[in-house]
């Protein structure tokens, strides 16, 4: 396997903080070294981000009502 596709299957890992020490700083090491993985570590960042915003979010209120309607809904038909 080559630095590159080491590097690449770890990055997700990576990104979140989940490799032991030994492959962080490997990956660490690659990225200042290598360009191309730095773009997809960049990328990967970013969509990371991205999700944690969104997970923030919170759904209209309206929105609730009429999902736990529904919920409701079809809570009562299934327990007859």
């Amino acid at each position: 396997m080559t630095d590159c596709e080491k590097a690449r299957a770890e990055l997700e890992e990576y990104l979140h903080n989940e490799l032991g020490a030994e492959d962080a700083a490997m990956v660490a090491q690659h990225l200042a070294e290598c360009e191309d993985c730095r773009s997809e570590h960049r990328l990967g960042a970013a969509l990371t981000e991205a999700v944690r915003r969104a997970c923030r979010e919170r759904a209209p209120e309206e929105l609730r009502a009429l999902v736990l309607t529904h919920i409701r809904s079809v809570e009562a038909t299934q327990a007859v």
